[in-house]
């Protein structure tokens, strides 16, 4: 058992490892649930998996979702059975990965946690301000299904004309996979799980924003990336300061020199490297990935590593 942990440990630690991360999470999230529930259910402690299990569950109503705000995020981590878990997780890392590949581990995260306070937010209005479903009575809503939705679309979105081998069918245009989805989402959204189909429409919406924000030049995910790094910059370990004697002032001043233009040609070379990277990522929304020539595909996968 010991093995387990320390492997999933050296997993989750990896770096540019987002992907594997948040598959992590909300396994590790489900199976403590679980054993949480199991253990209640032979001992007094019953009443303890409902008061954790509504930390992760978001409520309909505004008047007990403002004593929860924290769940318009945790709600994605946590799923409703084992068949729920399954299906969001395979289609996390069948579309997670080619944004990871192609856009990095920190647009990934960006998208998931985009996607869940979309579909959130979505949830909660349309609860309060459509009749249908006020009428009705639920308990909230759980699952990472908006923020996969929204992974799926910006994957469709930037690489339309992908293909994934589905069994039984064959290659398959990673467009058309996400567009049933969506309109699957449609269709159901006046059925039983109508709040969560509306939630799924929420962060295909964002997904798509999110990728057509990034071919014009903006990050609207960024607040995302540099909250989780100054949150991870907390408990890093800060290096110990060096003191050195410095020598005549000559030796200095050239150093600077020459930092300068070591700067100024670093400067030069990232503006080239941004500049070709969005040629290319315009040339997949005109045109397609297929479109690319190989030395165009082996730049956006060394773009996606940095």
């Amino acid at each position: 058992m010991a093995g387990i942990f320390d492997e999933l440990k050296q997993n989750f630690k990896r770096p540019n490892n987002a992907l594997n991360q948040l598959i992590i999470i909300n396994v590790i999230v489900f199976v403590a649930l679980g054993l949480i529930k199991v253990i209640g259910s032979f001992t007094d402690l019953h009443g303890l998996y409902a008061i954790i299990d509504a930390q992760f569950t978001i409520p309909p109503d505004l008047g007990r979702f403002i004593y929860r705000p924290w769940t318009l995020l945790t709600y994605a981590f946590s799923h409703a059975g084992f068949m729920h878990i399954l299906f969001n997780m395979l289609a996390l890392y069948w579309f997670g990965m080619l944004i990871s590949q192609y856009l990095g581990s920190a647009k990934l995260v960006n998208l998931y946690v985009l996607g869940a306070l979309a579909g959130g937010v979505i949830f909660i209005l349309a609860y309060n301000l459509i009749p249908l479903l006020a009428e009705r009575t639920t308990n909230g809503m759980v699952g990472a299904s908006a923020a996969v939705f929204a992974v799926a679309t910006a994957a469709a979105t930037l690489l339309p004309d992908y293909r994934f081998h589905l069994i039984f069918i064959g290659p398959v245009k990673i467009k058309y996979i996400v567009a049933v989805y969506i309109i699957m989402s449609i269709l159901g959204s006046a059925g039983a799980n109508a709040g969560g189909n509306i939630a799924h429409l929420g962060g295909a919406g964002i997904g798509f924003l999110y990728v057509r924000g990034l071919q014009a030049g903006n990050d609207f995910g960024l607040w995302i990336q540099k909250f989780l790094e100054g949150i991870t910059n907390l408990f890093k370990s800060k290096p110990k300061i060096r003191v050195t004697h410095r020598s005549n002032k000559t030796s200095s001043s050239s150093s600077a020199r020459n930092a300068s233009k070591g700067n100024g040609n670093s400067a030069k070379s990232s503006d080239v490297a941004q500049e070709e990277i969005d040629r290319i990522l315009d040339k997949i929304s005109e045109k397609g990935y297929e479109s690319l020539s190989k030395d165009e595909k082996q730049k956006l996968f060394n773009a996606s590593k940095k």
